[in-house]
């Protein structure tokens, strides 16, 4: 550092919620993703799943809901080490559910299908590095899409949105035809791996710190 440089202040990250919509058995499982436009300032161009920030919309919602004690509580104990953990177990719950909120509120805005929050299942949480303008405390969840529902392409942050074979996503990857950020490419592989019993309970550990 140079006499009388400043190290650059941490960005914190932001609450953001992703949703995995997946359909179909392993091994040929699809999964609805999004094709982000070049001119974003955030994953331009890359191959993402539905989401975005948590506001304060989310948290009004989350007060007139009336979600199962017992769902928060699952909930709850799978975000038990990630960052909406750090007050009391009443602010746990409430985070929990304005998570809830954003999730389905970001699926309906960008796709049109209107998720059931006790089909919602946590499945991940990633922290976007220091050293990035924007960072971002992603809470991913995973849904498999009840067959009645059918997800469009709804929104302007992306040039194109639709299902994809997770193995064939990971193939145009590794073969440098689509670009995804790590989260994403982690979270197919683990997919692409899985046995396709989605009940069971995770406890989530945050990949990366704030």
């Amino acid at each position: 550092m140079t006499p009388g440089s400043r190290t650059p202040p941490v960005v914190v990250p932001r609450l953001a919620v992703s949703v995995l919509m997946v359909r179909g058995d392993v091994p040929n499982l699809e999964v609805f993703v999004q094709n982000r436009t070049s001119t974003m300032d955030f994953a331009a161009g890359m191959v993402v799943f539905p989401g975005g920030r948590v506001d304060e919309v989310d948290h009004a919602a989350a007060r007139t809901w009336r979600v199962s004690p017992d769902l928060l509580e699952r909930h709850a104990r799978c975000w038990t080490e990630t960052s909406i953990a750090v007050g009391s177990r009443a602010e746990l719950l409430v985070s929990a559910e304005v998570l809830l909120a954003a999730a389905v509120r970001e699926v309906e805005e960008e796709t049109g299908a209107v998720l059931s929050v006790g089909d919602l299942i946590p499945w991940a949480n990633w922290i976007t590095p220091t050293g990035y303008s924007k960072r971002f405390d992603t809470f991913f969840y995973l849904t498999v899409l009840a067959e009645f529902l059918d997800p469009q392409h709804r929104t302007t942050e992306a040039d194109s949105s639709h299902w994809a074979p997770v193995r064939g996503l990971l193939r145009g990857a590794a073969e440098g035809r689509l670009e995804m950020m790590r989260p994403t490419t982690v979270l197919l592989q683990e997919l692409a791996r899985h046995p396709g019993t989605w009940a069971a309970e995770r406890r989530i550990s945050p990949v990366g710190s704030l």
